[in-house]
């Protein structure tokens, strides 16, 4: 049987879609007769400590490690348990999920071990990471020195192939659940009751905004705000945020309740929402859905929001370009124009409901086509008969 060890700075239950989409991958490899093991850091433990292995499948334990302070006393001890790990298991390969620190992590030890590695750029990891205070150097020794590397978007890839010289990148789009998110609802079975407009408190003339996720600067917060600000101008309007605003990012929400108050009590923030069958339920209940990102990979909640019907409007950041066509299944807005986002949703309510009804159709049929969890099978196929190309 093949051993994988998979190294990841955040997994389920911890949020956001770096967890969601490597939870959502060893799901899948375990499913393909994969063992895995995962070992991932949590803030939460005292330094150092390692938690007895959790067992979510059958062929998955889950090891979390607690963090030091700094990265200097938490790579080296990481290192340690990897070691202890490997010498018990007898890993095939390792993978690293995120180019830092857990792709950087995973180059380094498989190649002190003798084994291959794969590295997956997700997005922050090279927007971000290549420029101070990132490590460039370290970024690019990791990307020169693992066996396979994926990206999230074909954009990520051509970046991946600049930094790095490699020319043969793979492709690893993040995938949905259609099961879940769909334009119907399907009857889920222990729901306690179904999620409508009123029970949020919306008005039946209200149009909603929606927004998934966590709520910050790189997702275009400034925009969102100021498109509420515009469309209600015209008519009754709310933001429906499915998920949560980043600490860090109060203070601009703050700012807003200032100077708009009025704007800012039909301001609707769900929290986190751990069943993703809820996440859903909001989707549904949004009449445009709006992604004003300043860089993306390949945003999960994008592709969740389409998967469940809804009319999206998303900058033309990183892949998005790759899942929306303007004007077929969604509307892509230049990055230099995201402060007409609202004239843009005003544009958008100004359709007929038979093209609305149109595109709405044509963004879940694209995400049945081409980001759904089977296509993602056989992406991982590839992967790992390219990793590993005597693996049973």
């Amino acid at each position: 049987m093949t051993r994988l060890l998979f190294i990841t700075e955040r997994f389920a239950p911890d949020l956001g879609g770096l967890a969601r989409s490597a939870t959502r991958l060893v799901g899948t490899l375990s499913q393909m007769g994969i063992e895995i093991d995962v070992v991932t850091w949590s803030r939460y433990l005292q330094p150092g400590e390692v938690l007895p292995p959790e067992s979510r499948e059958t062929k998955t334990r889950i090891y979390r490690i607690g963090l030091y302070r700094h990265w200097d006393m938490t790579m080296p001890h990481t290192l340690n348990v990897l070691d202890w790990l490997h010498s018990s298991h007898a890993y095939d390969a390792v993978w690293g999920h995120y180019l830092f620190p857990s792709g950087f992590l995973a180059t380094w030890f498989a190649g002190l071990q003798g084994l291959p590695s794969t590295v997956s750029a997700r997005g922050n990891d090279i927007d971000r990471e290549m420029f101070p205070p990132g490590d460039f150097a370290r970024l690019q020794w990791t990307l020169q020195h693992t066996n396979v590397i994926t990206a999230v978007s074909a954009d990520m890839s051509r970046k991946i192939q600049l930094l790095s010289g490699q020319d043969d990148v793979l492709v690893l789009k993040n995938v949905v659940d259609t099961g879940i998110f769909s334009p119907q609802n399907p009857k889920s079975q222990g729901r306690r009751e179904e999620i409508t407009r009123e029970s949020l408190g919306i008005a039946s003339d209200e149009v909603v905004l929606g927004f998934c996720g966590e709520l910050r600067e790189k997702k275009g917060q400034q925009f969102l705000l100021n498109a509420l600000t515009t469309v209600r101008q015209v008519r009754p309007a709310c933001l429906l945020i499915i998920g949560e605003v980043r600490a860090s990012q109060e203070s601009v929400l703050q700012l807003y309740k200032t100077h708009q108050p009025e704007n800012a009590q039909r301001i609707i923030i769900t929290g986190h929402l751990p069943n993703p069958e809820a996440v859903a339920e909001h989707l549904r209940l949004c009449d445009v859905y709006l992604q004003p990102s300043l860089w993306e990979g390949m945003p999960n909640a994008l592709l969740e929001a389409m998967a469940c019907g809804c009319c999206c409007i998303a900058s033309d950041a990183g892949g998005i370009p790759e899942v929306i066509s303007h004007g077929k299944n969604g509307f892509v807005l230049p990055r230099s124009h995201l402060h007409k986002l609202g004239d843009a949703v005003l544009e958008f309510l100004a359709m007929t409901r038979e093209d609305k009804n149109r595109i709405s159709q044509a963004a879940s049929d694209r995400i049945l086509l081409e980001y759904s969890l089977a296509q993602e099978k056989l992406q991982l196929q590839t992967l790992i008969d390219r990793l590993i190309p005597n693996s049973v």
